[in-house]
Formats: C-alpha cells, structure tokens, sequence
C-alpha cells in the first residue's frame, strides 16, 4: 500500500488523530506529547487514540507516513529527468516543517511495523522503464537507489545535522547529486 493509499484508507477519527499528533510535534516536539494532549487535540476520548494506536511506535510510525502523504506529498514527475527539481522542492519543504522531517526521517531510518518501501520507487521505476529501457538491472537498481536515498527525509536530516548545510545548500547540493547520478544514463534515453 502506498502512502497515498494508506492516507486514503484511514477512517476520520484516525485522520485527526495524526493530525493533531502532527500538530503537536511541531508545537512541542514528539517526545512531549501524550495521547491525552493528541485526544484533546482531536476531540475525541484518550481510549479512541489507544484503539486506533496501541503503542507510541504505531502512532508515530502511523502519522510519519500521513505526514510524508499530506504535509511533504509530491507531484508525479513526468520524466525521470525532472527528479532532480522535484528533490530540490522536497529539500525546500522539509526545511521550512523541520519537526515534521525528522519524524518522517526517524520513522523511515526505524523500518519497523512494516514501514513503508520508499514512496517515490516506483514512479522511479516507471520512468526509467518508459525512458532508459536500455538498462540492466544492476545499473536499474544503482539508480532507483540512489535517487531514492536522494529524495528522503532522511538525506536532508544528514545534510542539516551533519554537515550544517542552510536550506539553499541542501537544495542545491541534493538536486546536484541527482543530476550527477542521471547524468550516466542521459546517453541511453529510449527514442
């Protein structure tokens, strides 16, 4: 199930729920919420939130994936060659909802309780089935990795923490990596 898929099956207690948990990381940060402040939040009874998310790692793990579907959703690009402006903006929107990134980022990097593959594989793999069908499979996955890892909320949490980077910095430098790692396969785009 995609994230969008999923988004799209929650019932609306469930939606308001993360709603209001996302609400509230921004707020306070995650670690300071209780299901008493997400039910407030909601307007619904603190059982309904311990039904619909037993534990915190089911709520968090749940509202990481509305966040990335609702918050940092992403237009479908119509050629693998427009991913590098694509992961230029995501860099941007991460940046301006920072609390928001890490949990979608911590979620990501947990992989526990079934999160999700990558949301954007397999527009990837569409793209470069229509366009660079002359790949193997080996050069296929090298590819879809890497643009993947590119466009996460996990990349743009090391560019921050890790090397210091400013917003336009990371923008920059994600969208150049992309291009670098595309610039291989220009040559082999299908007529």
């Amino acid at each position: 199930m995609t994230g969008s898929t999923a988004v799209a099956a929650l019932s609306g207690t469930q939606a308001a729920i993360l709603a209001a948990y996302a609400e509230l990381i921004e707020e306070v940060g995650s670690d300071d919420v209780s299901y008493r402040l997400v039910a407030r939040r909601a307007g619904i009874a603190e059982r309904t939130v311990f039904r619909n998310y037993p534990t915190r790692v089911d709520l968090l793990l749940a509202t990481a994936a509305w966040i990335d579907a609702t918050v940092f959703a992403r237009e479908e690009s119509h050629s693998i060659f427009d991913i590098p402006l694509a992961i230029r903006d995501a860099m941007q929107r991460y940046d301006a909802r920072p609390e928001l990134a890490h949990v979608v980022a911590e979620a990501a990097m947990r992989g526990v309780s079934g999160a999700a593959p990558s949301p954007g594989r397999a527009q990837l793999e569409r793209l470069l089935d229509a366009e660079v069908s002359s790949l193997d499979a080996a050069q296929r996955r090298a590819v879809v990795v890497a643009l993947s890892h590119l466009d996460s909320a996990a990349a743009w949490v090391t560019f921050r923490r890790e090397f210091g980077m400013d917003s336009r910095d990371i923008a920059d430098a994600a969208a150049w990596a992309a291009e670098a790692v595309l610039d291989g396969i220009r040559d082999r785009v299908a007529p």
